[in-house]
């Protein structure tokens, strides 16, 4: 999977910019503020119709815009690629691939395929269990893309099932029960399937991880991630059958995969309270590197890896031992603080004042 061009119309601080990127390593460097974290924003809309800022539409549409267009040009499997997408705050928006309009936004998934890592992805290793469940259903959507519908039938199941236990008002009647056990059907069937997947990939990023931390950190370190769901020991029937009077005197689902975790260690131990900051950082972009490398294993094809600011949260060695074990493909980087010694990016970008001029 390859991006050769880049185009922005009224996308964030941009009226217009056009980028000719490199096969494999592209640098934009820049002051912070000047726009170059909108750059890889905008190509990470085109594989997932959102921001991995988490920003709304209409933060991306330059102000007194109506819509912005990104547009990119590449190839995929040795055939071309042409992704455009019209953004409007509203989310109407059309997408179109190889000319082709889709008329719905799963129909992107997979077409491209990014892997992102950002400054907040500290979160995934010192953060509440949410983000790294979302970690995961990332990974196994670039994966297979048919999965999201897995992902997307649980989010519905649970809303409505939650929405009933509140209705319930704290008491179980017939047609409380009756009801709930056309959703607990529901929520068994998608739960215990997304949580098989969820349990499948987290084996195989075991290897991949401790791999990508050892070369992140340019030191050996035990490092372990393992999938914790104590319902599964018994089932997710009995685990609701075990929970139904306190979910319905709490008016909330209580057991299956939203409530799902992932243990992460370095040495045994805790990384969330018992890792250094630099430990935390390494394993953080680890997590994404594993998962990238879980990807292209899956697909036969690397995802463009967008690294965001990612010098600002390593020390110069593990910069440079970053940069020595970029995985292949093609990777876009941006950086306030220069590039580490030895570095030899293929195209270089200065991001100043809206504008994007090349230098190498």
């Amino acid at each position: 999977m390859l991006l050769r061009s880049l185009w922005l119309t009224d996308f964030r601080s941009y009226p217009s910019a056009e980028l000719e990127l490199g096969t494999g390593l592209t640098v934009l460097l820049g002051a912070n503020g000047e726009g170059k974290t909108n750059l890889l924003e905008a190509v990470g809309y085109l594989a997932t119709l959102s921001s991995f800022r988490g920003a709304p539409n209409e933060a991306m549409v330059a102000s007194g815009a109506a819509t912005a267009i990104v547009r990119a040009e590449g190839e995929r499997e040795g055939r071309s690629l042409l992704i455009e997408a019209e953004i409007t705050p509203s989310g109407r928006g059309r997408v179109m691939v190889n000319r082709q309009r889709l008329t719905r936004g799963r129909d992107l998934l997979g077409a491209l395929r990014v892997s992102v890592f950002a400054p907040d992805d500290l979160d995934l290793v010192k953060g509440g269990p949410a983000g790294r469940r979302r970690y995961l259903d990332d990974a196994l959507v670039a994966r297979r893309p048919g999965l999201d519908v897995l992902r997307t039938d649980l989010d519905k199941v649970l809303r409505q099932r939650n929405a009933l236990l509140r209705q319930a008002g704290g008491r179980i009647t017939e047609e409380v029960e009756l009801t709930l056990a056309v959703w607990d059907t529901k929520l068994i069937e998608s739960g215990e399937a997304l949580a098989s997947a969820r349990e499948d990939l987290v084996e195989e990023l075991r290897p991949f991880l401790a791999r990508a931390y050892d070369r992140v950190a340019g030191r050996p370190a035990e490092v372990t991630v393992d999938y914790v769901a104590p319902w599964r020991a018994e089932g997710l029937e009995a685990a609701l059958a075990r929970v139904r009077r306190d979910e319905v005197r709490r008016g909330v689902s209580l057991v299956g995969p939203h409530r799902d975790d992932v243990d992460l260690r370095i040495g045994g131990l805790p990384s969330r309270t018992h890792a250094s900051q630099g430990e935390q950082r390494s394993l953080a972009l680890a997590l994404r590197l594993a998962a990238h490398e879980a990807v292209t294993t899956a697909t036969g094809t690397p995802p463009v890896l967008l690294l965001d600011d990612v010098f600002s949260e390593l020390d110069p060695d593990r910069s440079g031992a970053l940069l020595t074990h970029l995985p292949e493909g093609q990777t876009l980087l941006t950086s306030a603080a220069g590039l580490p010694p030895g570095a030899r990016p293929d195209v270089v970008f200065r991001v100043a004042g809206g504008q994007v001029t090349r230098e190498i």
